[in-house]
């Protein structure tokens, strides 16, 4: 009986010490002001009548400094850069060698972005967000983050981190979004070497249209 009461004191101090993902979402925003990685995006588009859903697979690196600056290098299969710097959200294609660049404050509210790079608190997430828990899934803490605005691009993102502890030191790190647009297209972004609040040179998040260029304000 004693063996039988110490196997459920265990079984429930190990339940009490497993964050849900509101928690971990938390952790990470609190623990991690900076950030570099590599991913890869899929991108599936539903299935219309007559037609398969079809599939696109890129590839790249993410860097950003909280809260307000992040850059995305796309490498593969076309080479495109989004950069925000605080002020202005740039994208450049490099194929149409064309530039667009729109206020920064009014781009990001209720975008994936914000999740992960420029809001400074969970408390500022949830002006833009309505935050769920979901359930644990492939070894990963989920949070379910739906726009409060209806009328953007966005329906929903799920948000997956992992959680570890080194030193006694809990860290939660970003390892996969799943964003589900208006339109119902899917796009899965894995996380992987990830770098936890390493130095990350200002002029990263500096962007200058090439010469000749076409840019467009919005």
């Amino acid at each position: 009986m004693k063996k039988l009461i110490a196997t459920f004191s265990i079984a429930a101090c190990a339940l009490v010490a497993r964050a849900d993902g509101l928690e971990s979402l938390g952790l990470f925003i609190r623990s991690t002001a900076s950030g570099r990685a590599d991913f890869t995006q899929v991108v599936t588009s539903p299935a219309r009548e007559g037609q398969a859903a079809r599939s696109r697979t890129s590839s790249g690196t993410f860097e950003f400094v909280r809260p307000s600056r992040f850059r995305f290098n796309y490498k593969k299969p076309f080479e495109q850069i989004i950069v925000a710097d605080g002020q202005t959200l740039w994208l450049y294609d490099t194929d149409l060698n064309q530039v667009t660049a729109k206020p920064q404050s009014a781009a990001l509210g209720s975008t994936p972005a914000a999740l992960i790079a420029s809001a400074p608190n969970l408390q500022a997430l949830q002006a833009d967000f309505t935050l769920a828990n979901a359930p644990e899934r492939d070894g990963l803490q989920w949070v379910v983050a739906t726009p409060r605005a209806r009328d953007g691009q966005l329906q929903s993102v799920r948000v997956g981190l992992r959680e570890s502890g080194q030193g006694g030191a809990r860290t939660a790190e970003l390892a996969v979004l799943e964003i589900v647009d208006s339109f119902g297209q899917r796009s899965v972004l894995n996380f992987s070497r990830v770098q936890v609040n390493p130095a990350i040179p200002a002029e990263t998040f500096r962007f200058k249209p090439p010469v000749g260029a076409d840019v467009i304000r919005q």
